[in-house]
């Protein structure tokens, strides 16, 4: 079968690598969370369609001047449910290029690595109704509850980095707090009212997400997720994948980009989620 004498220009050869490459550049680059740095993601080897998540518990160091005896001198703990199960799905996203000339194979990759994307936000999104809630009595109590959320979350245990991801829907309610009286002339004003991000609050990076919202979590009013890298896990398969045939049948050619993703909750108390109070 003859792949290279459309009328468009374009055959499946060479739009294979450039829809491949952009898209899987915009799927990393518009996702907070593919690229693994706030929700580590786990990689599954092929012909499985699960990944199995080790769940470790913590135990307490004892101080010991001689030879010390096992259970009498220390405690021996080993943990008793080690994991969790987390089922990987395709998400998919498929376009068609049509035979009429005028396509730009980055734009199309950029359009399906968005989709990919997008989906990938929204699974990680909903994740994030089972950490432990904290309620908003008003948005001017919204910066005291962040800072509440950040010291309950310490307060649990977590020594580690934590992330900060706040709804688009709310993102107007921080800026207006960030651009009051509290912080007049600090640096966190002075950024925020010039790049328009919210930068480190109380040490802790913070990101706007659209996709954190009440569809998506089930919950009413949320407002922000800060949480630990261990709250949370994602499983890929092979990472973003495209592939092109011919549709005759439109006069086109199929371009369908997918990924096999999971998410799962890892620990609910290395995690806050904000809401507005009901």
């Amino acid at each position: 079968m003859a792949n290279s004498a459309y009328g468009s220009g374009l055959n499946l050869d060479a739009l294979m690598v450039p829809v491949q490459a952009a898209t899987v550049y915009a799927a990393q680059e518009s996702s907070l969370y593919l690229p693994g740095s706030m929700v580590p993601m786990v990689n599954v080897p092929s012909g499985s369609a699960s990944a199995q998540v080790a769940v470790m518990g913590s135990v307490a160091a004892t101080s010991v001047s001689t030879e010390a005896t096992p259970g009498a001198d220390f405690d021996t703990v080993l943990p008793s449910d080690t994991k969790i199960s987390i089922d990987l799905n395709l998400q998919v996203a498929r376009t068609v290029i049509r035979d009429l000339g005028g396509v730009d194979v980055n734009d199309m990759g950029r359009i399906m690595g968005n989709a990919i994307a997008a989906k990938v936000d929204t699974l990680v999104s909903a994740q994030f109704a089972n950490l432990t809630n904290i309620e908003i009595g008003t948005h001017a109590d919204l910066l005291h509850e962040f800072y509440e959320a950040i010291g309950a979350i310490r307060n649990s245990g977590e020594t580690g980095p934590l992330a900060a991801v706040i709804s688009a829907a709310k993102y107007g309610a921080f800026m207006k707090l960030i651009g009051g009286n509290a912080f007049a002339a600090a640096d966190l004003q002075n950024a925020a009212m010039r790049t328009g991000a919210l930068g480190l609050i109380a040490g802790v990076p913070v990101f706007v997400s659209s996709f954190l919202n009440d569809a998506n979590t089930g919950l009413t009013g949320t407002t922000a997720a800060i949480f630990s890298q261990d709250a949370l896990r994602g499983a890929t398969q092979g990472g973003v994948k495209v592939e092109t045939e011919r549709r005759i049948a439109a006069v086109g050619t199929d371009v369908v980009a997918s990924i096999a993703f999971g998410v799962g909750t890892l620990d609910a108390s290395r995690g806050r989620i904000l809401i507005d109070a009901v």
